[in-house]
């Protein structure tokens, strides 16, 4: 059973007439005849009483008649929906990030939405060193990491340049200078993620070939909570500068520079190399790439070769 038998079996039950049907559709009446025996033939029934000269339905085809309209209803509300996905009027777009990344997110998320109100967004929270896995599995379609998964796989694009800040409260003896040497904190409690990470070893790395103690007496579980302990005056941290950029303008924290400790990172957007992106996901890097034209650097839009 074909939509295209159903939509004809419609034609001549409503037309109550092969020949009208056959006028509706700009088609023989033979070839409405030959539709209609094939779908008798695949339901195993007759639909039409062929002694009746007003196109009368048998039982069967009672039957079938409001299956058919729900078919084609459904049939033409799928067209519909796709019409819609297609014009970003509905959908949803799917990305990745963890605390840090999720936070570049903001700004492409606000304005998509502004763009294109009717699709919604949902943002998965996991380790980055998780996203490509998860990519693979489609779980989502665009994730955001600082480092370049296997370019064999993934495509990526570079969105933002970021760099490490150094951050201590307003009250903090350090707070007045511009710039300290990174054997001026030996004596710092430094307020340490929980989450291993490669620039937590860059830093561990750093104090070790400077030969300065690295002590990280407390370990919290996110960003947002080093940022309010560190402000609250209990010692220093190392975070991205992104996560702290609100902070710093607001007075709340004071960024001093450490020359040893300057370590930059770009943010990248990751998407499976072989996917075909939904028109959401689509719409989304325009926009990303708009962001970048409209605010300038830190923000920037490149692919990055494979």
């Amino acid at each position: 059973m074909e939509l295209s038998q159903l939509e004809t079996f419609l034609a001549v039950a409503e037309e109550r007439s092969f020949s009208r049907a056959a006028v509706r559709m700009h088609r023989t009446q033979p070839a409405i005849s030959q539709v209609i025996r094939k779908l008798e033939a695949s339901v195993g029934e007759t639909l039409f009483d062929r002694a009746a000269r007003d196109g009368s339905l048998t039982a069967a085809g009672e039957l079938l008649l409001d299956y058919a309209q729900r078919l084609l209803a459904l049939r033409r509300e799928a067209s519909s929906a796709l019409d819609e996905l297609k014009n970003l009027e509905r959908g949803r777009l799917q990305l990745a990030a963890n605390e840090y990344t999720c936070m570049y997110l903001l700004a492409a998320i606000d304005q998509f939405r502004r763009d294109y109100p009717n699709v919604g967004v949902t943002v998965h929270r996991m380790l980055a060193s998780r996203i490509s896995e998860e990519l693979n599995l489609r779980t989502f379609e665009i994730g955001v990491v600082s480092f370049r998964p296997d370019p064999a796989q993934f495509r990526t694009i570079a969105v933002y340049n970021d760099s490490l800040a150094f951050v201590v409260s307003p009250t903090h003896r350090l707070a007045a200078r511009d710039h300290v040497s990174i054997n001026d904190l030996g004596t710092e409690n430094f307020i340490a993620h929980n989450v291993t990470s490669p620039l937590r070893r860059k830093v561990i790395e750093a104090f070790q070939r400077y030969r300065t103690p690295l002590n990280m007496p407390i370990d919290l579980p996110t960003i947002e909570a080093i940022k309010r302990f560190v402000a609250m005056g209990n010692g220093v941290a190392l975070v991205p500068h992104l996560t702290v950029a609100r902070e710093l303008e607001s007075g709340d924290l004071v960024r001093v520079t450490v020359d040893e400790l300057e370590m930059k990172r770009v943010l990248r957007l990751v998407h499976r190399r072989q996917a075909t992106l939904s028109y959401a996901g689509r719409a989304f890097l325009r926009t990303v790439r708009s962001l970048a034209n409209q605010n300038g650097p830190p923000f920037f839009y490149h692919v990055e070769r494979a």
